[in-house]
């Protein structure tokens, strides 16, 4: 297999450093405005047509995620291609009305296509990614049949990869990868297995560390999803398909606690901002579980979303302040709950099919939700046109910006010193 290492503009992977600061040509300050949950947001973006240039005619959206620094989001599509969309001066569009005509057609093309040769698995941004540091602008993919690879976010580029191989010798793929806070290795789960790939050595090295102990305790299945605590307490999660999510110490892995209580699959987990809560969400499971890391006899609260019958991945996100949780569902709906309380905020029509992507901005007061599920055509011998009717709001990407309080509003009403309270125990969420 070759290695594909490659250079970009004299640089390759191995000139990624460690805790390279995040400094984007665009300034803005911190801490980031607070979010006003109680008026609907409005569509800034739309983008359908992109997706349905493909060959494939029933195409959907797999997801999105939105790059470190702010500057772009990247999507996953069925016809295994991640589109790369830029996001323009954000003052250039902050009135609803001037924006209205964008879920008409596309509000601006993708800067970058890149084309994996198999259905995409699952995708990270490097942790430090600044788009005025070209060589920190990449973001790792794994793909069915096919090691990791690491993509140039600037020109679209392969910049190398990452094998992993069986006892038979040949290359297993990774169902989830994640950098590490410190950008300095590469996280991938297997079936009971996870590798970590330091990511100055491309090929195929790397440490192996089994998640099942001889005595068949631990997590069994394969490992869907890799979440670092942001606390740097040196501690990370992996979620199972097995319905358990486990808690490791990065140093060594060694596997700390086992959570159980997902009624599917493990698809998504994520540490809330202070590092000391964990929210895991499942296939054909209706709701998001809150855990207390400190203390794991019992499940906090429960989020609920419309997943009782999707064995898609439907990403949820927590908004800069770490305050609220932001997921979708099968109902087109976004849906926003307090985690101070575990109580629904509000929700807003998304989409009019399955929102299976939902990401706050890093910092500015936007959203980034993907929509779209497999649709089955059923065949007919005299109709030889099997193209699908979608409305402009099925299978789309869309951008939201939402209201913002005041200074002095945000100081009379809102605490953000609450974002590190404990959630209330008692609040255990149903349907909204």
């Amino acid at each position: 297999m070759e290695d594909y290492r490659q250079e970009d503009g004299g640089h390759e992977v191995g000139d990624i450093t460690e805790e390279q600061p995040i400094t984007g040509d665009q300034s803005y300050s911190w801490p980031p405005p607070a979010i006003r949950f109680d008026v609907p947001p409005y569509k800034t973006y739309h983008f359908s047509t992109h997706f349905r240039a493909s060959s494939n005619p029933n195409n959907f959206l797999k997801g999105v995620k939105w790059s470190p620094d702010g500057s772009c989001f990247l999507t996953s599509s069925d016809d295994n291609n991640l589109s790369l969309f830029t996001l323009p001066d954000y003052e250039s569009c902050t009135d609803d009305k001037a924006c209205s005509s964008a879920a008409i057609e596309d509000s601006f093309p993708a800067n970058l296509v890149m084309t994996e040769g198999e259905a995409i698995y699952d995708y990270c941004w490097y942790p430090y990614m600044s788009a005025s540091d070209p060589v920190s602008c990449v973001f790792a993919t794994t793909t069915r049949d096919h090691p990791i690879h690491l993509w140039d976010a600037s020109t679209g580029q392969l910049r190398c990869t990452y094998r992993a191989y069986d006892a038979m010798d040949e290359i297993t793929a990774a169902f989830s990868v994640g950098f590490n806070p410190t950008g300095t290795k590469i996280f991938a789960g297997y079936n009971k297995a996870i590798r970590i790939f330091d990511i100055h050595r491309p090929g195929r090295d790397f440490e192996q560390h089994s998640t099942v102990q001889g005595n068949k305790e631990g997590q069994s299945g394969i490992i869907s999803s890799i979440a670092f605590s942001p606390s740097h307490t040196g501690m990370l999660a992996t979620g199972s398909y097995s319905q358990t999510t486990a808690i490791h110490r990065e140093d060594n892995m060694e596997q700390l606690y086992v959570l159980h209580g997902q009624e599917g699959g493990v698809t998504h987990v994520q540490f809330s901002k202070d590092g000391n809560y964990l929210y895991t969400g499942g296939r054909k499971d209706p709701y998001i579980l809150c855990w207390d890391i400190r203390k794991t006899v019992e499940i906090v609260f429960k989020l609920y979303r419309s997943t009782e019958t999707t064995n898609q991945r439907i990403q949820f996100d927590t908004d800069p302040y770490g305050r609220h949780l932001g997921t979708g569902g099968q109902d087109g709906l976004a849906h926003i709950y307090d985690l101070q309380t575990g109580q629904w905020v509000s929700s807003f029509q998304a989409a009019s099919d399955t929102v299976s992507g939902f990401a706050f901005h890093p910092f500015l007061p936007m959203a980034a939700t993907a929509s779209g599920h497999r649709r089955f055509v059923p065949l007919d011998e005299s109709d030889e046109d099997l193209s699908l009717t979608l409305r402009d709001d099925e299978n789309c990407a869309s951008v939201w910006s939402f209201s913002v309080y005041s200074a002095e509003d945000y100081a009379a009403n809102v605490d953000p010193g609450d974002a590190n309270s404990q959630p209330d125990q008692e609040n255990s969420l149903l349907d909204p």
